[in-house]
């Protein structure tokens, strides 16, 4: 089967080697490029802090990457903030980035979907009123879903502009008497694609690929990429609903779920041959 793979080129390989393995002809479209904040005093404010916080929650693997490359070299694990991770994918990150197992919060393995809504499931029991926690996230330099305040400094809930799963996830926070802060450690913007890519594109709207969406900015890129592109005939798995529903938006045929794991991505892709 034809598979194309949507996520930022530093993940990406990983998933292309995989599918490759199982057989299956892969190509990497990347669409959104991801690299580390432009100001980066937050983060380093953010870490200083770290013995204040309660919980630690990041959006995404790319929030553990580039948050933990201003971690201070004299990091202790003894009296720290819970770590709260959305999926499968976060909850690994950490793992990478030396944080214990036992300090890990993320929704169970066999849970319905990953999301804030999951994790809160998680962790609503443990949060106490009065103490902080801060959510780790990306800024989209296009001015989408992942904007935050441009101030180099944390942003606490009542002037970030937060996305749905972390304005929810902020709101049950607030309503449980906990300040809910927001520091941005890595940026995402839409790719330039050659004109290689273009026409590889093109064709995979058409020729029965599947494309894997992972993101709903992933999908806003590529109308913008290709704004005359049908998309009647293109098939593709969402790995969330609020990603199916922005692939619906762009018209695209045949939209199918997954769970976000590659181990789930290749039962769909299964399913589909």
């Amino acid at each position: 089967m034809r598979v194309v793979i949507t996520r930022p080129a530093g993940d990406a390989q990983a998933w292309v080697d995989a599918l490759q393995a199982a057989g299956h002809q892969t190509l990497a479209l990347p669409l959104i490029d991801v690299g580390p904040a432009t100001h980066t005093q937050p983060v380093v404010q953010a870490w200083a802090q770290w013995s204040n916080f309660q919980a630690v929650m990041f959006v995404s693997a790319q929030a553990v990457r580039y948050f933990f490359e201003r971690q201070p070299a004299a990091t202790m694990w003894t009296n720290c903030p819970r770590c709260w991770a959305t999926g499968p994918g976060t909850h690994k990150a950490l793992l990478q980035a030396g944080v214990p197992e036992a300090c890990i919060d993320s929704p169970a393995a066999d849970a319905a979907q990953f999301d804030s809504e999951a994790l809160w499931q998680r962790v609503s029991t443990q949060v106490q009123a009065g103490k902080p926690v801060l959510i780790v996230r990306g800024h989209d330099v296009n001015g989408g879903l992942a904007m935050v305040s441009d101030a180099p400094s944390i942003a606490s809930s009542s002037t970030a502009q937060v996305g749905t799963g972390r304005d929810w996830l902020a709101q049950q926070l607030q309503a449980a008497g906990v300040l809910a802060q927001f520091v941005v450690a890595y940026e995402r913007r839409a790719p330039v694609w050659s004109a290689e890519q273009k026409t590889q594109a093109c064709e995979a709207a058409v020729n029965g690929s599947v494309w894997c969406f992972s993101s709903s900015q992933a999908i806003q890129n590529l109308e913008h990429i290709l704004p005359t592109q049908s998309w009647a005939k293109a098939r593709c798995i969402a790995t969330h609903p609020r990603i199916a529903q922005t692939a619906q938006g762009l018209g695209l045929g045949e939209i199918h779920m997954s769970k976000p794991s590659l181990t789930d991505v290749l039962v769909s892709l299964e399913s589909l041959a």
